[in-house]
């Protein structure tokens, strides 16, 4: 499958201040959910849920893996073994990526963002991108990370699609001009929002998600989040349709 190469600037722009929603388990997609953007699985729905979205006038965002092996995937058998890292810990089921390797990745990764495409979503979330420091099983480095996290800005952009940066928070300052919005997980409870605060500086937004098993004081990180003009909502961490919005 191969996508046209998009002229320059065609994709979707969002701007600080959308509100959104994140569901990642417990199909089908919770539709009805008032939330200007949608972040969703690029493998477990399918064309119409993403038509369905925009029927209400949402913007949809397709999941994707790109800095771990999951064995439950359907391209999971096109990942050769030497790309298989360590156990990600915590994760059943999955194993670190050697992203040098974009001889053998850049394949797998590019037929995801076809994926995307042609189902339909405005945006990729690249999760793991945050990689160089968590114990892959790799020599990885912050040069390894940021080329990595700069090419697949490029060809979701080449095929027209949004990106946005996930975590990552050492590699803003570099990776701001590339990405067109953050999502962070648990930045509130440790104390980490302002390190994202170039994206709102250059009109981008920032979607944040804690979580309910952290003992997070959510009402203080809704006032933190009004402050920096991020979007944040509190979840289950299995990202079920389940979402608590700022009062």
């Amino acid at each position: 499958m191969t996508s046209p190469i998009s002229p320059s600037g065609t994709w979707w722009r969002p701007a600080v201040g959308l509100t959104w929603q994140w569901q990642l388990s417990e199909p089908p997609v919770d539709t009805s959910i008032e939330a200007d953007v949608y972040d969703i699985d690029i493998f477990d729905n399918d064309a119409s849920v993403v038509a369905d979205l925009h029927a209400r006038e949402r913007k949809v965002i397709g999941y994707i893996n790109v800095g771990s092996w999951e064995d439950w995937r359907p391209d999971k058998d096109e990942f050769p073994a030497e790309v298989l890292g360590k156990d990600y810990e915590g994760w059943s089921g999955e194993r670190w990526l050697d992203i040098r390797r974009m001889d053998l990745l850049a394949p797998i990764m590019r037929g995801r963002l076809d994926i995307c495409k042609a189902k339909g979503f405005d945006a990729v979330e690249p999760d793991n991108m945050e990689i160089h420091g968590n114990g892959s099983g790799f020599p990885l480095t912050y040069e390894d990370q940021l080329n990595y996290a700069i090419w697949l800005a490029d060809e979701a952009h080449q095929r027209g699609l949004a990106i946005g940066m996930k975590n990552g928070a050492d590699q803003v300052r570099d990776l701001v001009r590339h990405f067109d919005f953050a999502v962070i997980e648990d930045y509130f409870v440790y104390g980490w929002p302002e390190k994202m605060s170039p994206f709102i500086e250059a009109g981008k937004p920032v979607f944040a998600a804690e979580y309910d098993d952290t003992g997070v004081d959510f009402a203080a990180a809704c006032r933190k989040a009004m402050e920096l003009r991020f979007s944040v909502i509190q979840k289950h961490r299995i990202l079920t349709a389940y979402r608590v919005t700022c009062p």
